[in-house]
C-alpha cells in the first residue's frame, strides 16, 4: 500500500484538493460573485487564492451601479492589478457598469421616463452632464428651455431633469433634452412645424449665441411671432469668404436672414451665405485662362502666395512659379493669370508672367 505524500505547503494542499492555480493577467475579464459589500470596499469571489477587491476611486466611479448590487450577485470584473503589495487582486467594474448604463438609458429612451442628471461643464453647442452609472451625457443648447433661459451655463452645477433623445453605446453618445420635460407642449408644436419646413426656405432670424464654430440663431416660424425655433449656422455657411473670428462680426441680438440647409431629427441647420450667389458659378467665364488679373496677396507661406480676387475667390501662386528675387508682402496688389481651375475643390492655380517682371501695385 502506497502512503500518500505529506502536505508541506499551500501548493501541496491545493494539488491534493484538486485545485488548479490560475495566473491572472492585467486586463483580463472574468465572472465573479459579490462576497462582501461595504461602503468603501467590495470583495468579489473569482475562484482565485484570494477574493478580488474593488475600492477607492474605482469604486466611486461606479457608485450608482454598485449601490444596486447585493451579496450573491454575479458580475463581470476586469483585473487591474493581479497582485499588489498586500497580496490583493485589484478589480474594476467599469465594463459591467457601462453595460448596465447603456441598457438603463435604452429603456428610458423607449419608455420616455425622465431621469435626473448633474450639469458638469459647458462644451461646444451645449452642456456635458454626469448621468447615471458614471456615463457622461450631452444636452444641446437647442434642448434647453425657458426655465434655464436657453443658456447652457445655467445648468452647470445643478441637478436637471431630462428625457433621453438618443442612445448609441458604440459611439459613446447619450443625447438628452431638458425642454421635453419642462415644456413638452411647446416642443410638440415645434415638431409639427419642423415637418412642414422646406429645404431652401428663407427665414428672419436673431443671433442667440456666438461660438467659435458658428452662430446659434432663433427663427420665427409663425406669422404671429409666437413660435420660434433654434438652429445652427456653421462657420462654413456664414460667408463664401473665409472667416477667422465670428465674434468680431456678430453678437447676440443681431438680426440676420437665413435659409434652411437641412434638418436632422429636429436639429435645424441654416445658411447665410447661400442667400448670395456662389462666386464659383461660371468661374471659367469670369476668370478665363491667361487673362491678366489683379488681386491682393492675403498670405505668404513656404509653398507660395495666396491671392484674393473677390470674396470667396482665392488662388495660389506656387513657390515654383515665383521668379528668383521676387518677394511678396501681405496686402500687396499683384497681376497674374489663371493656369488651372479645379472647380470641384474650389482651387485656382495662378502664374506670374515669365517674360517680364510682374506688376506690383502699391
Amino acid at each position: 500500500m502506497t502512503k500518500s505524500k505529506p502536505v508541506t505547503s499551500m501548493e501541496d494542499l491545493l494539488r491534493k484538493e484538486k485545485y488548479k492555480l490560475k495566473g491572472l493577467k492585467k486586463g483580463e475579464f472574468l465572472r465573479g460573485t459579490i462576497a462582501e459589500k461595504k461602503h468603501h470596499i467590495i470583495f468579489i469571489d473569482i475562484g482565485a487564492k484570494t477574493e478580488g477587491v474593488v475600492g477607492g476611486k474605482e469604486l466611486e466611479l461606479v457608485r450608482d451601479f454598485v449601490d444596486q448590487l447585493r451579496v450573491g450577485d454575479e458580475v463581470t470584473a476586469q483585473v487591474r492589478v493581479p497582485e499588489n503589495e498586500r497580496g490583493q487582486i485589484l478589480l474594476s467594474l467599469r465594463k459591467a457598469a457601462a453595460e448596465k448604463a447603456w441598457q438603463f438609458f435604452q429603456e428610458k429612451l423607449v419608455s420616455k421616463e425622465p431621469v435626473t442628471v448633474f450639469g458638469r461643464e459647458i462644451t461646444r453647442g451645449g452642456v456635458v452632464v454626469n448621468a447615471a452609472f458614471g456615463v457622461l451625457g450631452f444636452i444641446p443648447g437647442s434642448q434647453i428651455g425657458k426655465k434655464y433661459d436657453h443658456r447652457p451655463e445655467n445648468l452647470v452645477g445643478k441637478k436637471v431633469t431630462v428625457q433621453v433623445l438618443e442612445v448609441n453605446a458604440e459611439k459613446n453618445r447619450l443625447v438628452l433634452s431638458e425642454r421635453l420635460v419642462s415644456e413638452p407642449e411647446v416642443v410638440a408644436e415645434e415638431q409639427k412645424v419642423v415637418t412642414k419646413m422646406k429645404i431652401g426656405q428663407e427665414f428672419s432670424a436673431e443671433v442667440v449665441r456666438v461660438e467659435p464654430f458658428g452662430l446659434f440663431v432663433r427663427v420665427i416660424v409663425s406669422s404671429k411671432e409666437t413660435l420660434t425655433l433654434e438652429g445652427l449656422v456653421h462657420i462654413s455657411e456664414i460667408s463664401w469668404d473665409k472667416i477667422e473670428n465670428l465674434r468680431s462680426l456678430y453678437k447676440p441680438g443681431d438680426k440676420v436672414k437665413v435659409v434652411l440647409l437641412r434638418q436632422d431629427e429636429g436639429r435645424l441647420q441654416f445658411s447665410i451665405k447661400r442667400l448670395a450667389p456662389d462666386p464659383w458659378e461660371d468661374i471659367e467665364k469670369k476668370y478665363p485662362y491667361e487673362a491678366p488679373l489683379k488681386g491682393t496677396v492675403t498670405k505668404v507661406t513656404n509653398f507660395g502666395a495666396l491671392v484674393r480676387f473677390e470674396p470667396g475667390i482665392e488662388g495660389l501662386i506656387h513657390v515654383s512659379k515665383i521668379p528668383a528675387g521676387v518677394e511678396f508682402k501681405e496686402g500687396e496688389k499683384v497681376t497674374c493669370y489663371v493656369e488651372k481651375i479645379d472647380k470641384e475643390h474650389r482651387r485656382l492655380s495662378l502664374e506670374l508672367s515669365q517674360t517680364k517682371k510682374p506688376l506690383l501695385y502699391k
